[in-house]
């Protein structure tokens, strides 16, 4: 919980900058910072999990109830019982999150940034300085905005092709809808429209009392979502090596879940009185090297640098691997202290 609201906090301010500039709509902020949560919640869980458990047994391994528990023939299994009871739910939890909940909540924030820049307006522009405004990328100048949207002291600049440049300059502009629901118009008054390209005397000077400049809105849907916006049912069917590294990071998420917390019970082994955060360091340094590697292999699969039936699980068998020989040096251990 702490890490998450150290997380949330840092997004706050930049979800905060967002609304100050016009980029999310005010009631969305909250929206974004909840959807945001699922994010760091995949990341959270597992390292939150393994270090809840090792916490736990070190403070048995400190008071000398572990040894004590272990004359009482507590064995492994005894100290896995209530680890699973934990380890179960929180397992299928962050599954959800990492391959339904995650890519919906990124899917919803795309919406939500799409509908802000579909409705801002010359509101959003701020007096006094350039601003780049529609998807045409135009700039945009206004000494005053009034509290109705209309515009002051107007300049305005765009590419009209790839040489031509278009330079207005006018008394008043404003926002007007079209009959197109996807076009809107800034409509300017009383200005003159300088159009040629720059560097040559080929210039057009036009006078007017009213010049319409139609631009399209950007559209809600977006044509080609990110991998980790695309839905589980998506990247299964692709062969790109892109969603194959994202198939494989979400479902990498719930087995080193699972695979953390196995460990957390081996590696908590402390000599008693050794203190109750003694291991936690090697613990960190585990967690640290584990999803590095993990993270790691994800982009190697993305480069195709890897075979993809190599991918992540090569990561998992280490993890695994390390697990088992652990396990078998505390059953030892188990053994002597039974004797």
């Amino acid at each position: 919980m702490v890490l998450l609201l150290i997380l949330l906090t840092n997004q706050f301010a930049r979800v905060l900058g967002d609304v100050a500039k016009g980029k999310l709509p005010k009631d969305a902020a909250f929206d974004v910072i909840g959807l945001s949560a699922a994010q760091y919640l995949t990341i959270l869980v597992p390292i939150g999990l393994f270090l809840a458990v090792m916490l736990a047994l070190g403070r048995l391994y400190r008071d000398s109830e572990m040894p004590a528990m272990m004359a009482c023939r507590v064995g492994p299994s005894g100290i896995y019982r209530p680890v699973f009871w934990l380890l179960v739910p929180l397992a299928l939890g962050v599954a959800w999150l990492a391959i339904e909940g995650t890519p919906t909540a990124l899917s919803k924030i795309e919406l939500i940034s799409a509908e802000a820049r579909r409705e801002a307006d010359l509101a959003s522009i701020e007096p006094g300085r350039f601003t780049v405004f529609g998807p045409e990328r135009a700039v945009v100048y206004g000494e005053r905005v009034t509290p109705d949207g209309l515009m002051e002291n107007v300049f305005m600049q765009r590419l009209v092709d790839d040489d031509v440049v278009e330079v207005v300059v006018a008394k008043r502009g404003e926002q007007v809808e079209s009959e197109d629901p996807d076009t809107r118009m800034l409509v300017l008054h009383e200005g003159r429209r300088y159009e040629g390209v720059p560097g040559t005397p080929r210039f057009r000077v036009v006078e007017f009392g009213e010049h319409g400049i139609p631009y399209r809105l950007p559209s809600l849907a977006s044509p080609d979502p990110r991998p980790r916006a695309m839905t589980f049912a998506s990247l299964l069917a692709s062969d790109e090596p892109e969603h194959i590294a994202e198939t494989q990071w979400r479902l990498s998420v719930p087995i080193s879940t699972i695979l953390l917390a196995l460990l957390a019970v081996p590696l908590a082994k402390s000599r008693p009185r050794a203190g109750r955060y003694g291991r936690i360091t090697v613990g960190l340094l585990v967690f640290i090297i584990y999803f590095n590697l993990m993270s790691a292999s994800k982009a190697w699969i993305e480069e195709a640098t890897i075979s993809p039936a190599l991918g992540i699980w090569w990561v998992h068998g280490c993890m695994i691997l390390c697990t088992l020989i652990l396990f078998a040096l505390q059953n030892s251990w188990h053994k002597r202290v039974l004797r």
